[in-house]
């Protein structure tokens, strides 16, 4: 079971699932959810490592260096371990 976690809240959700959800729950703002607004735009504080390779959604909206440090919550999904964010 993988962790999201926002100041000091943490969510549970299983290995390989979106984070779009706990994320909701973390209060990160979402309009479009399809990878097209960038209103889900995230810092990863720690694990990116733990997530999936950015899509080409995020690829479109100019997130294409992970090292940055930024993610879009609507389109990563989590392998494992823990997420921490900020919103």
């Amino acid at each position: 079971m993988a962790k999201i976690i926002s100041d000091e809240k943490e969510i549970a959700i299983e290995d390989g699932m979106p984070i779009k959800q706990a994320c909701k729950k973390l209060e990160v703002p979402f309009s479009c959810e399809d990878g097209l607004c960038g209103t889900c735009l995230i810092k990863i504080k720690e694990g990116m490592k733990n997530l999936t390779d950015i899509t080409e959604q995020e690829k479109n909206m100019g997130i294409e260096n992970k090292e940055q440090g930024y993610r879009l919550a609507c389109q990563c999904k989590i392998k494992k371990g823990v997420v921490i964010i900020e919103v």
